[in-house]
């Protein structure tokens, strides 16, 4: 099964966030907001790793929250938690060979 954010529970998302906290953000957004570079890094990431953590600088236009759940809307993918200034974000990785997240 396809993890979404309709269908993520509760332990899932723990599972997920126990995870991340060994991450290092793979980027920040700052005052320049969502562009088209940063989805495409994001995805990138994502479809490399499967669970990213992000950055959101103070100097962003919009509150974290926010942020993560419309890039989580354009990247297709989960948003874990917002934590802070820092988003983790869930999305399954479709590339061949790949080792998935068991949670």
């Amino acid at each position: 099964m396809i993890v979404t954010s309709e269908n993520i529970t509760s332990k899932q998302r723990s599972k997920l966030k126990s995870f991340a906290s060994k991450l290092s953000p793979v980027t920040q957004i700052g005052k320049g907001g969502i562009t088209d570079n940063l989805l495409k890094t994001l995805s990138d990431a994502l479809d490399a790793h499967e669970l990213i953590k992000v950055n959101i600088l103070e100097t962003a236009d919009d509150d974290a929250r926010n942020l993560a759940e419309n890039v989580a809307d354009l990247l297709e993918a989960v948003p874990v938690a917002v934590i802070g200034r820092k988003a983790i974000f869930y999305r399954y990785s479709r590339r061949e060979n790949f080792t998935h997240l068991i949670f």
